[in-house]
C-alpha cells in the first residue's frame, strides 16, 4: 500500500456520479488524481442503490443544459448498446430520460479513470479528517490493509453526505425546518413484465395515472416509465405511505425498476436507523413483489431479480458553502455569474413524515443556474463538494440531488480544484472567468453568451 502514500494534487472521496467525473475534470485538467471509494465498484447511488434511469439532461422545454463528461458518458455507453441514450419521459415529469445498463457504466467508469490516468482505491471508507490552520491536511481511511492516510493539495467531497467537510468541521444543516429528511427507498427491478399489457391498459384507464402522463403518444413512443395504478394501490392497502405506484422499463425490454418502498423517519447518518431502514427496505420488497403479481397487469409471471447492494438515499447532511441555493432561486430560474453548473429537474420533495410528494416546476419549462459558491466549503480552504451534499436548502436540494446534476457539479469541481491547484488558490479564490472558460471548453453549457456552437 505504499503507493498510497504519495501526495496528490486532488484527492476525490466518493466514486459515485459526482466522483467519477470529478476525477476525470481533474486529471484531464493536468492534476494528479486518486479516486477513494468504500465499495469494490463505481457509481454510487445509480448502481449500488439502483437509482435508474438518470433523470434529466434536459429542462421541461427540452433544452438540453447538461453536456461535458456526462454526456460524454452517455455516449459511450450509447456505442456500447449500454444505454439508448436520452428518450422522452412517458411520465411527463420531465423531458426526458436516460436509461443505461449498470454493470456496462461500472466498467466503463474504470475504463475512463484509468484512461485519464486516476488511481483508484476501492474498499476504503473515510473515517476521520486531519486538519491544519484551516486546512484539511490528510483523510484518515480504514481499509483491509489497515488504517491509511491520503494527502492532497485539494480535495473534493464526493461522499454524498458529506463526510470529509462534517469531519473537517465545516458547518451543516439536513432536512426541512424540523430537521426531518426525506425518506429512504429499497429499489429493486423485476423481470418477466409485459409492457404491451400496461401500455393497453393505460390507454383504456387514463384517469388511472399521473395527469403529465404521455398514454396518447404511447403508441409512437417507447414506455419509459409509468406513474399511477392508483385504484390498485388504494384497494391493497400496503402499510407504505406511498398514494400509487411508480416503476421505470428496463433497461431490457422485460423489466422494470420499482420505485415504491419508502421508508420514513430515520436519519441516513445515524448507523442504527441506516440499519433498521435496510431491514424494513427488503421487507417491503417482498411484499411489493407480491403486490405486484396479484394487482398490476403484465405483472403476472413476473418476479425480482435484483434488490440495491444498499438502500437509496434522497437526503443527508447538506454542507453550508459561501451561497445556500434556496428553493426560489431554482423556481425562478435564477442566473449567477459565477455558473457553473444548469439544471431543469423540478423541486421534487418526498414527504418526509408521510405520503405524497410535492412537486413545483421552474417557470417557463426552463433551467436554473448553480453557483460556484454553493460547492465552497465554508471554513475549510482547501475542500471542494460535489453531489447532494452541496450548499442549498431543503427544497433546492429536492433537484440538486439528481444524478445528470450531480455529475455537471463533479465537472467543475475536479475543474476547479485543479486549478487551485496550479495556482496555489484557496477554493474560494479560484477565478470564476477561468473556470468557466475551461468548463466551456469541455463542452458543458452554462447558459453563457459565450457559449459554444
Amino acid at each position: 500500500m505504499n503507493k498510497f502514500t504519495d501526495h496528490y494534487d486532488v484527492a476525490v472521496l466518493g466514486g459515485g456520479p459526482a466522483g467519477i467525473v470529478a476525477a476525470l475534470a481533474a486529471a484531464r485538467s493536468g492534476a494528479r488524481t486518486i479516486l477513494v471509494e468504500r465499495y469494490g465498484f463505481l457509481g454510487g447511488m445509480s448502481t449500488l442503490a439502483l437509482v435508474y434511469p438518470w433523470m434529466t439532461f434536459h429542462s421541461y422545454s427540452g433544452e438540453q443544459v447538461i453536456h461535458g463528461i456526462a454526456q460524454e458518458i452517455v455516449d459511450n455507453l450509447m456505442k456500447q448498446n449500454a444505454s439508448p441514450g436520452h428518450l422522452r419521459d412517458t411520465i411527463g415529469f420531465v423531458y426526458s430520460v436516460t436509461p443505461y445498463e449498470q454493470e456496462a457504466y461500472k466498467v466503463l467508469a474504470f475504463d475512463m479513470l484509468q484512461e485519464s490516468g486516476v488511481e483508484l482505491l476501492l474498499h476504503a471508507i473515510v473515517t476521520g479528517v486531519e486538519t491544519d490552520a484551516g486546512r484539511i491536511s490528510g483523510i484518515v481511511l480504514h481499509s483491509k490493509s489497515g488504517q491509511l492516510t491520503i494527502r492532497a493539495s485539494v480535495y473534493i467531497d464526493a461522499t454524498g453526505d458529506g463526510d470529509v467537510a462534517y469531519h473537517a468541521g465545516a458547518p451543516w444543516e439536513k432536512g426541512n425546518e424540523d430537521a426531518k429528511v426525506q425518506p429512504m427507498t429499497m429499489k429493486f427491478r423485476m423481470k418477466g413484465v409485459q409492457l404491451n399489457q400496461i401500455k393497453e391498459y393505460m390507454k383504456q384507464s387514463p384517469d388511472q395515472f399521473y395527469n403529465k402522463s404521455l398514454i396518447s403518444q404511447l403508441d409512437e413512443l417507447p414506455l419509459t416509465g409509468v406513474m399511477g395504478f392508483y385504484k390498485q394501490w388504494k384497494q391493497a392497502g400496503l402499510p407504505i405511505p406511498r398514494d400509487g405506484v411508480l416503476f421505470f422499463a428496463g433497461p431490457r425490454e422485460d423489466e422494470v425498476l420499482i420505485n415504491i418502498s419508502r421508508v420514513s423517519g430515520l436519519d441516513p447518518n445515524l448507523i442504527e436507523d441506516l440499519t433498521l431502514a435496510e431491514i424494513e427496505g427488503r421487507r417491503q420488497v417482498m411484499m411489493l413483489e407480491k403486490f405486484f403479481q396479484e394487482s398490476i397487469p403484465g405483472f403476472q409471471q413476473a418476479y425480482v431479480s435484483q434488490v440495491g447492494t444498499q438502500i437509496g438515499i434522497r437526503e443527508s447532511r447538506r454542507i453550508i458553502g459561501e451561497y445556500v441555493l434556496t428553493g426560489t432561486d431554482v423556481l425562478n430560474a435564477t442566473k449567477f455569474n459565477d455558473v457553473i453548473a444548469r439544471s431543469g429537474y423540478p423541486v421534487d420533495i418526498h414527504n418526509p413524515e408521510g405520503e405524497g410528494i410535492t412537486a413545483n416546476f421552474i417557470k417557463e419549462g426552463g433551467a436554473y443556474d448553480i453557483p460556484y459558491r454553493c460547492i465552497v466549503a465554508k471554513n475549510v480552504n482547501n475542500l471542494l463538494l460535489a453531489g447532494r451534499c452541496i450548499s442549498t436548502t431543503h427544497e433546492a436540494q429536492a433537484t440538486t440531488r439528481l444524478t445528470p446534476s450531480c455529475m455537471a457539479l463533479g465537472q467543475a469541481a475536479g475543474t476547479a480544484a485543479a486549478i487551485a491547484v496550479k495556482q496555489q488558490y484557496n477554493t474560494a479564490d479560484v477565478p470564476i472567468g477561468k473556470l468557466q472558460e475551461m468548463l466551456l471548453e469541455g463542452k458543458a453549457n452554462l447558459g453563457l453568451a459565450k457559449m459554444p456552437n
